[in-house]
């Protein structure tokens, strides 16, 4: 199954946020930590090298994933230029408490009444930005949720008197090139419902689970992942909690929401879909499809967004 999902105010966010970027110094990044590239926007990548800014990426949910692989990938970040990782929960009023400070590093040239510093913070949707923004402002200024989406329109406040900071939509891209990113992505509820079929998101999920962390599953739903394929996950997971349908078969719908309630909770363990490894792999071996009659690239498109800006 391919994995689309650009709604129409995505579109408009889209060419906002170019308009915006020409004006800011710091792009603050908010990624999901178990799944650091594949939420990482490639548009937002364009705009801040074609503008040349600074980013600072914030691996979220933290504690929800992986720690060994949470390392890889701020190592991996970290040797980027003009890149700052930080691995973080943006529940949790310390860890906000210390992104200005990481801000003012990247940007040492503004900070100061005549020269405030402007940051845009950027992601996909339902990542936690409008979490991140509520905690740095203290006080709740823009919309959480937990469906994708919340956020529509830019806003611009400020941080003290010397930091301005624009909060902008969750957008996703046009085409998400990889189907195992869309997997990984609607998984970690960041497509709305009505782009995915949770049966299937929730197989690759089951699959995943078992070459990385069957232990998980054994703890969770007390089964034995001797002989057991994705599908047999889920029917366990029905089993387990004794989901059936009328007729007296189990109830796989409901027990493939249960499997991915469980991960997106942090009630299976703490789990990563990716790690810098896995991602050379699939860019190693991945094959894209020939498509006839494709309209411009994203690449195009975000360019020429930038260069109208500056005419």
């Amino acid at each position: 199954m391919s994995i689309q999902w650009f709604p129409g105010h995505m579109n408009a966010a889209r060419k906002k946020a170019a308009e915006t970027m020409e004006n800011t110094d710091l792009v603050i990044e908010v990624l999901d930590a178990r799944i650091p590239q594949a939420s990482c926007n490639p548009m937002v990548e364009q705009l801040r090298q074609f503008r040349q800014r600074p980013c600072l990426k914030i691996l979220n949910k933290s504690d929800l994933a992986d720690p060994h692989a949470t390392k890889a990938w701020l190592d991996f970040y970290n040797a980027q230029k003009g890149v700052k990782a930080v691995a973080m929960s943006c529940k949790k009023p310390a860890d906000v408490a210390k992104v200005p400070g990481f801000a003012l590093e990247m940007a040492p040239h503004r900070g100061v009444p005549t020269k405030p510093l402007r940051m845009m913070i950027m992601g996909i949707p339902n990542v936690g930005k409008s979490t991140l923004m509520n905690a740095l402002l203290k006080k709740r200024v823009a919309n959480v949720g937990d469906e994708p989406a919340v956020t529509k329109v830019q806003q611009r406040l400020y941080l003290g008197k010397n930091m301005i900071l624009t909060d902008t939509p969750g957008m996703l891209w046009p085409k998400i090139e990889h189907p195992t990113d869309g997997l990984m992505l609607a998984a970690s509820h960041a497509v709305g419902v009505n782009a995915l079929i949770e049966e299937e998101v929730a197989t690759f999920l089951a699959e995943l689970l078992l070459q990385r962390y069957p232990q998980f599953l054994v703890q969770r739903y007390s089964l034995s992942v001797d002989s057991i394929d994705a599908v047999g996950v889920i029917e366990a997971v029905a089993k387990k909690r004794a989901y059936r349908l009328k007729g007296g078969d189990w109830d796989f719908e409901k027990a493939a929401h249960t499997l991915l309630l469980d991960y997106r909770s942090g009630a299976l363990g703490r789990v990563s879909l990716e790690t810098p490894q896995s991602r050379e792999h699939l860019l190693a071996t991945y094959v894209p499809p020939v498509l006839l009659g494709q309209g411009k690239s994203v690449d195009t498109g975000m360019m020429e967004d930038a260069r109208d800006d500056e005419n």
